[in-house]
This record gives structure tokens, sequence and C-alpha cells, in this order.
């Protein structure tokens, strides 16, 4: 009979394995060092071996039997007396945390690791890092310099040419985020020639496609696009499928910003679903935003829409969980592009009328003032701003030749027109918003006395955002020149209005006044300030 290997052999010989990645087979020998070690009640070769095989299962995507395994770990080495690999196990499940999203966890189990172990300077090395990538992502890149640099510090002083290596892999990414490429780039290259020396060939795809983002910021793309191919090569090799997402969303962005659309889309999409598989919001709410970036150039507006909202939704999320990700800013870009997107929407619909192009913008602005006359909040002058620029979405259905007429509609075309709020709705029913527009845009020709269209709403029936939207809407339909008709002068368009006063209520129709006194004064006060032509006095 074969005598049985001893655990520690078994679990050096895994070892050699990972670092030759060998995968599969490291992940056997774990296995097996971890069946001999509980035999035989080693509980410190028990506890590494199994810390060592949570790593590899987080890499293959399966996290939650990982972060077991982590847990085990923890608690083997508590029960055998061994603080050391205690604390190297939590800054283990720490890390898996981190990028799992779980990033509350995450700092819990790094402070822990640090009041536990913290003595041993290795270790310290490897949670100040961790740490530094935590405030990375929350947004405080001076507390990720200062725990980058402690940590860059304990490994040097440990001799260790591969922790160091990684230190400057993470001064690389914060040096991107402050926009600092040139650091940014000498950080990724020295982590890439230590990594590649001691053949760590995860830290090795990490610095290509990290360094590949940088490229891209310089619009270097057809480097950007070498890096992250060899990246994903890198990555398959290794077998760590979570890693692979930020690569495609890389090549997304290159294919994008080259023209090369369908490319950009599968690799964008690719992104995503690699996220979804490894469970990293994060990295699925970077791709879903990227992909509405790339719906926005080629005029795919609904999708872009879709895919904002996503992002939105999945930054939301991530800050609902009091999880501290930093998403302040990704929220402003995004809001941003969302307004960027609705508006360039709103003009496609009126590219093919030179009589109404240029109305949803002036509806947006006027409409946006009378919400700021009445008081509203900045949330309720967004949700105004962007019903106004999509109030019309539904005309895509109404024929050219109806909108288009150059005399009075018939009462069947103009029962057509009165559909348009109606398929406004229809067209975005597929869509989520973080505003609630639809109200403005099926409402906003209802009228405060009954009058209004598709549904007869009365009085305090119709919300006071689509009576925004609506009383703008009229003034720019005065004032503008139409097929049918000239614009009207101000005072003719106000005294029209006043014609009929009961299709808005007394507060909307007071606070659109106020806007256009206040509008008039602003313009005034400009026009005093502009330098007058200098007068030649005769002696």
């Amino acid at each position: 009979m074969k005598a049985a290997r001893p655990a520690a052999d078994l679990l050096i010989e895994a070892r050699a394995l990972e670092r030759a990645v060998c995968m599969d087979a490291a992940a056997a020998s774990y296995e097996a060092a971890i069946a001999a070690a509980d035999a035989t009640g080693e509980c410190a070769v028990l506890s590494e071996a199994l810390r060592r095989l949570a790593i590899i299962r987080h890499h293959r995507g399966e996290s939650a039997a990982a972060r077991e395994l982590c847990r085990r770990s923890h608690a083997v080495a508590r029960d055998g007396g061994t603080n050391l690999l205690a604390a190297e196990a939590l800054n283990t499940l720490g890390g898996i945390c981190l990028e799992t999203d779980a990033v509350a966890d995450a700092r819990h189990h790094f402070l822990c690791a640090l009041e536990l172990g913290g003595e041993s300077r290795p270790l310290r090395a490897r949670v100040e890092q961790n740490l530094g990538i935590l405030a990375n992502i929350q947004g405080d890149c001076d507390e990720a310099l200062a725990r980058y640099g402690r940590s860059l510090e304990a490994y040097r002083a440990s001799d260790d040419e591969h922790g160091c290596a990684i230190a400057y892999h993470n001064l690389g990414m914060v040096s991107f985020d402050r926009q600092e490429f040139d650091s940014a780039e000498r950080y990724f290259r020295q982590s890439l020639e230590i990594a590649q020396r001691v053949g760590d060939a995860y830290l090795e795809g990490l610095c290509l496609v990290n360094h590949a983002k940088v490229h891209v910021a310089r619009e270097r793309y057809e480097d950007a696009r070498g890096n992250a191919e060899t990246a994903l090569a890198v990555f398959d090799r290794v077998g760590v499928e979570s890693a692979k997402a930020d690569a495609y969303r890389v090549l997304g962005m290159v294919y994008r910003e080259t023209g090369r659309h369908a490319l950009a889309e599968s690799r964008l999409r690719s992104a995503i679903d690699l996220a979804v598989a490894a469970g990293s919001a994060l990295n699925e709410a970077e791709a879903s935003r990227e992909l509405a970036l790339l719906y926005q150039a080629i005029g795919r507006n609904q999708e872009a829409l879709k895919f904002l909202n996503s992002a939105r939704r999945l930054f939301r999320r991530l800050d609902a969980r009091v999880d501290l990700v930093y998403v302040e800013g990704k929220e402003a870009e995004l809001e941003t592009t969302y307004l960027a997107v609705v508006r360039e929407w709103g003009q496609s619909i009126e590219s093919a009328d030179t009589y109404t192009f240029g109305h949803c913008e002036r509806v947006a602005r006027r409409a946006v003032a009378v919400a700021e006359a009445m008081g509203m909040d900045e949330h309720a002058q967004t949700t105004v701003r962007v019903g106004a620029y999509l109030h019309d979405v539904g005309k895509v259905r109404v024929p050219h030749e109806i909108l288009n007429k150059p005399d009075q509609l018939t009462s069947d075309e103009f029962a057509v027109v009165q559909m348009h709020p109606v398929w406004g709705i229809e067209l975005l029913a597929a869509v989520e918003f973080p505003w609630d527009i639809k109200p403005i845009i099926r409402w906003h020709h209802e009228r405060h006395d009954g009058s209004g269209y598709p549904d007869r709403l009365r009085g305090d029936e119709i919300p006071v955002s689509a009576q925004i939207v609506g009383i703008a809407d009229v003034y720019d339909a005065l004032t503008t020149t139409r097929p049918y008709r000239p614009a009207l002068p101000l005072e003719h368009a106000l005294a029209e209005m006043d014609r009929f006063r009961g299709w808005w209520s007394e507060a909307v129709r007071a606070a659109f006044r106020k806007s256009l006194a206040d509008t008039r004064v602003s313009e005034l006060m400009v026009f005093a300030k502009q330098p007058r032509p200098a007068i030649a006095l005769s002696a």
C-alpha cells in the first residue's frame, strides 16, 4: 500500500504548481493537503492550504465558496493559536469582499487583520496595500497614496520585490485616477517588469489592462488594443474569469472611439456578462455606462437610456448598501450623459422640420425657469428638463405631411396629432427612468379646465410638472414661426395665452409670468454691461 504524502509536502507542491499557472493541478494538490492536514491535525498547514485554495476558487468566479474557505482557514488558525495565519485569512477574505463589492465588510476584515498580525512587516505591507485600494474606490486619493506609500516601504524593508511590484501597480492606479498619466505609465512599467521577471501572470495581466486605460485616455488606441488583447490572453492562461471584464471593457472603448461599432458592442456586452457572472456590480455599472455612450454615438437613444439607467441603478445599489463606494462623481457623469442623450433625441425628433428645430431645447429652458420660479428642488427641475426634452417623442409616428402641412389641419388629421402623447408613452414603455417623466409626456396637453387631451384630465389631476411643460410648449409655439402662421410678438402671444388662462392653474401661470420677467431683467442687465462704442468729441 502506497504511503500517504505529508501534508506539508503537498502544500509546497501546490504552491509551485500555482506559480507555474497550473491551476487545476494546484487546486487538486491544495485539496489533498487539506485532507492530509485535517487527518493529522496540522493546523498551520491546514489553514494555509484552505486560504490558498480560496484564492483559486475566487479567481474562477466561485467567490461564495472562496469566502467559506477563508472563514474556515481563520477559525483553524485561531484554534491553533497562530494569529499570523488567522490575520492572513482575514486579509484574503477582505480582498475577496473588495472584489465582489462588499466594501464595508472588506474594511472590517482588513482592520482586524492589521490588529491581529500587524507586527509582521510582510502582512502589514499587504494589508496597507488593500486599505489603499479601498480608499481609491471610495475616491480618497490622498489616503490611497499614503497607504500605498506605507505598503511600498514595508515591502522594500522586507526585501520583497514581488510586493513592490504590487505597490507600483496600485500607485499607477491612483495616479491614473488623478490624471497624472506620466506617473501612471511609469508605475505600470515598473510593476510589469517585475511581474514578468518573477512569473506573476495575474499581476502582468492587471498591469497591461490598466496601462491600456492610460493609452485610451491619451487616444493611443492601437497601443490600448494591443495591451488589452495581451491581457485577455494572460487571464485566459491563468484562468481568471473575473479580471476579463475590465479587458473587454477597454476593447469596447477602443472600438467605439475608432468607429468600429459592431465590435464595440460585442466587447462591451461581453464585459457586462463577465461582470455579472463574477458578481461585480461596479464593473457591470462601468461597462453599462460605456455601452450607453456607444449607443448615444450611433443614435440608438432608447438603448442608450436603458443602459444609462442600468448603470445608475447599480451605482445606487452600491451606495445604498452603505458599502462606501465613491459613486457621487460617477453619478454626476451619468447625469451629464443622460441629459446629452435626451437632448440629442429631442433634436432628432425635430430634425426633419426646420420650423420646429430647437423647440425641445427652448421648451426645456423655459420650463426649468418656471419650475425654479415655483421653488422646485433640483431633482424636480431635472425631471421637468428631461420631460421637456422628450415631450414630443411620440411625434415620430405622426406622418410627415401632417406635421408640415402649411394649412390648418382637418379634424381627422388633428386626431392623429392628438395621439402623440400616447405614442410617446408606448415608445418609452421599456425604458426605466430615474425621474418621473412619463406623466409629462402623456399629459403636457391636458388643460386645467378639462379641455385638453388625451385623457381630459381636470384641475389638480394634472401633475404640476406636466402643466409647466405644457405652458412652456404653448409659449414656444406662439412665439416661433410655424408652417401655417408667422411668429407672434411677445405681447400678442401673452394676450393670446391670457384668453385661454383656464388651461393652467393660477400658480403655474404666475410662475410662468415671473420667469419671463426674470429672463427679461437678466437680458437687460447683460445688455447694460456691454461696452459702448467710443465717441470722438471735437475740441
